[in-house]
């Protein structure tokens, strides 16, 4: 029986807002826009010694490219200089045809369950180091930045820090411990978000996956999507997307399996009393959501756009681990040329403004400001 690891442990081997009115329509169908990357800095804080009883994650070089990223101490992931370094990452970006990365954390790093200090101060050093890259490559990475969702004070702080450095959003978990992302604890920080215009990045954890899953060596196969599913879901039917208008939320994976869910979830609604026209409907809340396009399959990316719609789906990659597409665009490549273009750059250019590489005298990725819901795109060019 073939095993799946969630980790995929080897790193995959190389092959409203002022400013000027931006007309997405008109950017060439050049230069990826890779929403969905990770980043990790290779000297990362160390905060196994400072705060004793939590988990941390710390990383161990082991060669001129290579280190080890361990958690709690033990081994989690090999990576490479991929993970840290940006001219390692250019290089591939310009092979493989990518104009604009976005950084995030990797996942192990939420660190949900461990002091809401430390998680704060390890979210604080991840975004200094994805702020130094932004500042020496402005035209070819922008980030998601970390949060302490422990402590949505925290959490908004933060996130307020990473918007004023030009940041696209931040990036979550699916769930924060045993607490849902529709959890009314965690509307000021949605709406905040909603109001910064930060995309609100979904990613699983590890540490979060259904232990069957986990016991079936089903994690990366079936444990992430299903992860992602649940935290959707409730989402949808909790009524915290009403009580969040704004909020701009991003599934990770294609939105895993709730596509799949989305019929059965619209059923349950109705059993339960609810009118089968009505604009609460789990697929018609499903609207407002966005997802990335790794699906690995053309027909559960067709699946993702029948559910957000093709104007909430962007690229996505899982770069630089082996989850990685091989191509790097092999879902997108044959896709219609318009819908290859909304979710390669389009769809984030008509809410961000234009990117490097699009033909619209793009500002830099950093510094841009956003649009809310329904207004123009515009840039702030002071």
């Amino acid at each position: 029986m073939y095993a799946q690891s969630a980790t995929l442990d080897e790193p995959a081997v190389p092959p409203s807002r002022g400013g000027t009115t931006i007309n997405a329509q008109l950017s060439a169908r050049t230069g990826l826009v890779d929403v969905h990357t990770h980043a990790i800095d290779d000297h990362l804080l160390d905060l196994r010694h400072a705060y004793p009883h939590d988990l941390w994650p710390s990383v161990e070089r082991t060669g001129d490219t290579k280190a080890q990223l361990l958690f709690g101490g033990k081994h989690y992931r090999r990576i490479d200089q991929r993970c840290w370094s940006p001219t390692a990452r250019i290089v591939d970006m310009d092979r493989q045809g990518v104009a604009v990365q976005v950084l995030s954390p990797i996942p192990v790093t939420f660190c949900y369950r461990a002091s809401a200090t430390g998680a704060a101060e390890l979210a604080s050093a991840q975004n200094d180091f994805f702020a130094r890259i932004i500042q020496e490559h402005p035209t070819r990475f922008t980030a998601l930045g970390a949060v302490a969702l422990q402590n949505p004070d925290l959490a908004v702080d933060e996130m307020r820090h990473c918007m004023r450095r030009g940041f696209l959003g931040v990036e979550i978990g699916s769930r924060v411990g045993d607490t849902e992302l529709g959890d009314p604890s965690l509307d000021r920080f949605f709406a905040t978000a909603g109001e910064l215009g930060a995309l609100v990045l979904v990613h699983p954890s590890d540490q979060d996956l259904p232990a069957r899953t986990t016991a079936l060596g089903l994690a990366f196969g079936a444990g992430m999507p299903i992860e992602t599913a649940l935290a959707a879901a409730a989402l949808l039917v909790s009524g915290a997307l009403a009580r969040r208008p704004e909020v701009r939320i991003c599934l990770a994976h294609g939105g895993g399996a709730l596509p799949a869910l989305i019929g059965r979830l619209d059923k349950g609604a109705v059993i339960a009393g609810m009118p089968a026209d009505s604009p609460e409907l789990p697929s018609r809340q499903a609207r407002r959501l966005w997802s990335d396009c790794l699906t690995y399959d053309r027909q559960a990316l067709y699946a993702a756009i029948d559910v957000f719609g093709s104007d909430h789906v962007v690229f996505g990659s899982d770069y630089p681990f082996a989850a990685m597409p091989e191509p790097l665009d092999d879902i997108v490549a044959t896709l219609p040329a318009d819908l290859h273009r909304r979710i390669c750059r389009t769809n984030l250019e008509e809410h961000y403004g234009a990117f490097p590489g699009s033909g619209n005298n793009p500002l830099p990725v950093a510094g841009r400001h956003r649009r809310a819901h329904g207004g123009p795109v515009a840039l702030d060019l002071g």
